[in-house]
């Protein structure tokens, strides 16, 4: 039936006398790949399918009206059906323009099989037509097995090995994570239309597969094969077989780079303690891929791993210190960690690669704070103007807290009370009583005693725009001295 071949099509069986088949609808898709032939009586059976089969069915699961009919036949295309044929009689309900419109717009073949003609017949000719095709598939399955030699006797790079699959898979290959972006370095992402919800979804997707890529815990991304044009596709097996070999690689590039994020850490803690030589340090910063502009981070409220998924594909270094996450690279990572449900970040004004972090630990830890303090996602130093009347000099914004805040601290280290954390909260809720005790978790009326029993104790009415504002600088003078972390 399809000597000379290279595949099995639609066309194919059309031309075969002994089969019988008439073409009902969907000319434009002829040329279609034929994998196998199958019956079925399922309403929906795309979630057993494969792709490329031709489904055989006498009628029972066809719908009666014309709506049920085009949507049967849109499902069926969907998953990647090669074609729908269809008993002459049997069960078979009178089928609506509705349903051969659908099947001439989307080109998906609709065959006649007449009542002389069994279906095992046509399932027969179908297997005995792939037989050289599936030689052609096992020889592919066997050099994909021997993919993780070339990469480790030639030395080839992520790019240049993918690029040999699909020389001989027949597939274009695209690989990204669970959220569409890139899984493994050198290996474009496909179009985010085309990745699946789920890693339980069908292979089978128009033109091609989509199969999740294995990794501990749960699939880390998908590795999507479209049919290369020209070419000859090799298969699902096949395809199966690369994502085994794209989960290998993955699991080698994470092992890299969670020594290298260890060696970061330590890296970032010598940068933090200034222990190292400004050229040595934008060595170090280098190696670790971090260039130009950078910035220091405090993050709080989340665990470590939502903030390493947060910046899966970002050079950075990162740093536990109790419950703090210490971040340093771009600026713009701010806006990834920002995202993060419950985060409370504090970002440094931007410096230069190998500058002293004295300053921008201060800076990141203040704006931490503040960020918590105000229910703010992130802050960034130097978006709030009045730290500019600030002095830098430690020992004046030490004198500024002793003669503002001082007794308010003692009073609260003494009777073990919140009198000047609330006052900086109700601040940092612009004087909203309702959302600041709400956000201390106490009523109202508490916040309002506080307020003015902080009065009494420091001898400064809130009322007066004059208190409010030395009160103010100072909470800023002792949250950049820590004191208030």
């Amino acid at each position: 039936m399809a000597d000379n071949k290279e595949r099995v099509t639609v066309g194919d069986l059309l031309q075969h006398p002994a089969l019988q088949l008439r073409l009902l609808a969907g000319t434009a898709g002829l040329h279609r790949s034929v994998s196998w032939a199958h019956v079925s009586e399922l309403d929906d059976p795309t979630p057993w399918l494969l792709g490329d089969e031709v489904i055989m069915t006498t009628g029972l699961a066809v719908p009666r009206s014309a709506a049920g009919q085009r949507a049967y036949l849109e499902r069926l295309d969907d998953a990647g059906v090669a074609a729908l044929a269809v008993s002459a009689q049997l069960h078979m309900p009178p089928l609506r323009q509705a349903f051969f419109a659908a099947a001439e717009r989307r080109g998906m073949p609709v065959l006649e099989v007449p009542l002389a003609v069994p279906f095992i017949a046509v399932a027969r000719e179908v297997a005995a037509a792939l037989q050289e095709d599936a030689a052609h598939r096992l020889g592919a399955q066997l050099q994909v097995f021997g993919a993780l030699r070339w990469l480790t006797s030639e030395n080839l790079d992520t790019a240049t090995l993918f690029t040999r699959l699909e020389k001989l898979s027949g597939y274009d290959i695209f690989l990204c994570t669970m959220q569409g972006r890139p899984l493994l370095p050198g290996v474009p992402a496909p179009d985010p239309a085309v990745v699946p919800g789920s890693a339980d979804a069908p292979p089978a997707i128009p033109g091609g597969f989509a199969i999740p890529v294995p990794s501990p815990g749960g699939a880390a991304g998908f590795l999507v094969a479209f049919e290369r044009e020209d070419a000859r596709p090799a298969g699902l097996a096949v395809v199966q077989h690369i994502a085994t070999v794209a989960a290998l690689l993955l699991a080698a590039v994470r092992t890299e780079r969670e020594a290298l994020r260890r060696e970061g850490a330590e890296f970032l803690a010598e940068l933090l303690q200034d222990a190292l030589d400004p050229a040595v340090a934008q060595r170090h910063l280098k190696r670790h891929s971090i260039r130009g502009e950078i910035a220091l981070a405090v993050v709080r409220g989340v665990t470590e791993d939502a903030v390493l998924r947060a910046l899966e594909d970002q050079p950075y270094l990162l740093l536990n210190r109790g419950e703090d996450r210490y971040l340093l690279g771009s600026p713009l990572l701010g806006d990834r960690v920002a995202v993060l449900p419950g985060v409370a970040a504090g970002m440094s004004r931007p410096f230069g690669p190998g500058a002293s972090l004295r300053v921008a630990q201060r800076e990141a830890r203040w704006s931490a704070s503040h960020a918590a303090a105000s229910g703010r996602a992130l802050v960034r130093y130097g978006e709030d103007t009045t730290g500019r009347w600030l002095p830098d000099d430690p020992a004046a914004l030490t004198a500024l807290v002793e003669h503002v805040l001082g007794e308010a601290l003692r009073y609260d280290a003494g009777h073990g009370s919140r009198l000047l954390p609330s006052v900086r909260t109700w601040m940092e809720r612009d004087r909203r009583t309702d959302e600041a005790a709400a956000a201390l978790h106490i009523h109202p009326n508490t916040l309002s005693y506080r307020l003015r029993r902080f009065g009494e104790v420091t001898g400064r009415d809130m009322s007066t725009t004059g208190a409010f504002a030395e009160v103010w600088l100072a909470i800023r003078a002792a949250a950049e001295l820590g004191l208030l972390d």
